[in-house]
């Protein structure tokens, strides 16, 4: 069983910098899984006959994948890999025996990847929401402020007096 999303026998390479070159990573099939509290997605992938798990990471928002040059069998994308124990940043490539088969991957990836965003951005917006239901408006009295008051009663101390001998009758 493919637990949430699509399953693919494929091969997956990884990118050696030192040596500059791809090398096979293992034979197996692909799994998009969804943790079943978080909600979180992640790509797993294992050797067909050993079971070792040769991919392990979370598809994440702004994550991209594209077609490999020169090959449409294949596709290539950066992640954080915890295949080895450890969080190790690397560039993967996976090639499928069909066209059919990987446009199908990167079409369900991108749908994860998105799918993750909008999830960040719901998030976002909601603890937006919260911080400002705890939001308070609390007036402060500047120096400005305080030197202004005076000057305004003077003002309207001298607007009432004026108002006062305009209506007092002269003699």
């Amino acid at each position: 069983d493919c637990g949430l999303r699509i399953c693919r026998k494929s091969k997956l390479y990884r990118f050696d910098k030192d040596g500059s070159q791809w090398k096979e990573r293992g034979a197996g099939t692909v799994k998009f899984l969804k943790h079943k509290e978080s909600g979180k997605i992640r790509l797993v992938m294992r050797q067909s006959k050993t079971l070792k798990i040769c991919a392990n990471h979370l598809v994440t928002s702004g994550m991209t994948v594209q077609e490999h040059a020169g090959n449409d069998k294949s596709c290539v994308w950066h992640a954080r890999d915890f295949s080895d124990g450890e969080l190790k940043d690397e560039l993967f490539c996976i090639r499928f025996a069909s066209v059919e088969n990987c446009k199908a991957f990167m079409q369900k990836f991108k749908e994860v990847a998105e799918s993750e965003e909008e999830k960040e951005e719901s998030k976002d917006v909601s603890d937006t929401a919260g911080l400002l239901e705890k939001l308070t408006v609390e007036e402060k009295e500047t120096e400005e402020k305080k030197e202004e008051k005076p000057v305004e009663k003077v003002a309207e101390k001298a607007v009432e007096e004026k108002k006062t001998e305009e209506s007092v009758p002269s003699a």
